[in-house]
């Protein structure tokens, strides 16, 4: 039976008031992104390496409205503190105490990201205000932007429990389809002029076509991407695989580090831009935007570097050989043709190793894409990053629709085994 006819039967009727909690809670953070701090007004100059922020917040930062900051302080911290963890006893032991360990380390990455929001908020009133105001405006519009992405967090934690889906990522990918409309209005404004030629109005309508066509099969190339696994079968001791019997497997995915490593490397772009923008160094600012924006041929393979580098350390931060090797050999189970312990580990290093190098490459290109295309047709920053909205909006479909069709098999499953 169809997902959409499961979903509206009567006795799925408290999955459709999730469903209903999160559009509300998502329509409400729409609004807000509408709703300017008071004292200021939208912003008129290009954003440029801060294009990333706003569209993730819905256009909210070109508003400059109370939701300017989105949860990007928060996703920063969180990345942080994943790397702390990796380096520091104590949260290593964090790490290892199960559900009371991530709690902790939880807490203390919302107490980082409302310092970071306060930061950056200050950070962004310096920046567009200029120097005219007073240091107590500063610090107005800093709280009124951390207080907004206090309300964004609180409201994503309510729609985890309340609602269908990751909160934050519904936040996330809800402020990049608010702007896709904008965008591709951009694309065309961009790419078709009105009182040129007839050739120059067909040849504009042409690359417009074309660049739909690049967002489609970039629309394409990343589900199959998400999708994407490779399955190492797995054996145990006690037990013995029949014909007929599905054997067990580890799945590791291609793209296990998701789109982790390309807000990393926009947050690391996007320093030394603000640092610029607080000192109003001349010659720095200069410096910064020949040289460390991605749309800028050094700047952008800066990007792209951090991209695939990231890709490696955060996929080796989730997935960590050694620990799953020493698990399945205490469990009594072991990769066929492979012996466990230190055999394992080097063979699950050299599958992730290939795997991952493919799932960064293919990260590289999908954020590359529109760069390129942008430069060489000339089109605004605001159309330039469209390929990670859409890695983000994919992504987080995809396992959104993967949960609602999860809860719906679970329930059939209880309900005919009830009838036994």
């Amino acid at each position: 039976m169809p997902l959409l006819k499961q979903l509206f039967k009567p006795t799925n009727r408290d999955l459709l008031k999730r469903i209903g909690f999160t559009l509300v809670a998502l329509a409400i953070f729409i609004i807000g992104t509408t709703i300017q701090v008071p004292g200021t007004e939208s912003i008129t100059k290009n954003l440029g390496f801060l294009e990333l922020v706003n569209t993730m917040g819905g256009g909210a930062l070109q508003n400059f409205s109370i939701f300017a900051l989105g949860v990007m302080p928060y996703i920063t911290a969180t990345i942080v503190m994943q790397l702390l963890g990796e380096l520091i006893p104590y949260f290593q032991e964090l790490n290892k105490q199960g559900h009371v360990g991530r709690q902790k380390i939880n807490t203390y990455s919302r107490y980082m990201g409302i310092l970071f929001a306060f930061i950056q908020g200050y950070a962004f009133s310096f920046m567009f205000l200029g120097r005219s105001a007073s240091a107590t405006e500063y610090i107005y519009i800093s709280v009124v932007l951390t207080a907004g992405t206090a309300f964004l967090l609180w409201l994503g934690d309510q729609i985890t429990r309340k609602g269908i889906g990751n909160g934050l990522s519904l936040i996330i990918m809800a402020g990049i389809i608010a702007t896709l409309p904008q965008m591709f209005i951009d694309a065309f404004q961009g790419l078709v002029v009105f009182d040129g030629t007839a050739q120059e109005i067909t040849l504009g309508v042409v690359k417009f076509i074309l660049f739909a066509i690049i967002y489609f099969a970039i629309i394409v190339g990343v589900i199959f991407v998400q999708m994407a696994e490779r399955k190492v079968p797995i054996q145990y001791a006690n037990k013995s695989t029949t014909y007929g019997q599905s054997a067990s497997y580890v799945p590791i995915k291609v793209n296990t580090a998701g789109v982790v490593p390309v807000i990393f490397a926009s947050s690391l772009m996007a320093i030394p831009g603000i640092i610029a923008g607080l000192i109003n160094n001349e010659s720095f600012s200069l410096f910064v935007q020949n040289y460390l924006t991605y749309t800028t041929p050094v700047g952008f393979i800066i990007y792209v570097i951090f991209i695939f580098l990231f890709g490696f350390v955060y996929t080796y931060m989730v997935f960590k050989p050694e620990d799953f090797a020493k698990n399945l050999q205490e469990s009594g189970g072991y990769i066929p043709g492979i012996r466990p312990g230190n055999e394992t580990k080097t063979y699950l290093s050299k599958v992730l190793t290939r795997i991952t190098c493919l799932g960064s490459v293919f990260l590289a290109i999908i954020v590359a894409l529109p760069i390129i295309f942008s430069n060489v047709t000339s089109l605004p920053t605001s159309v330039s990053i469209g390929g990670t909205g859409l890695l983000i909006v994919v992504g987080v479909a995809l396992e959104t629709y993967k949960q609602i069709e999860g809860s719906l098999l679970s329930r059939n499953y209880k309900k005919g085994y009830s009838r036994r």
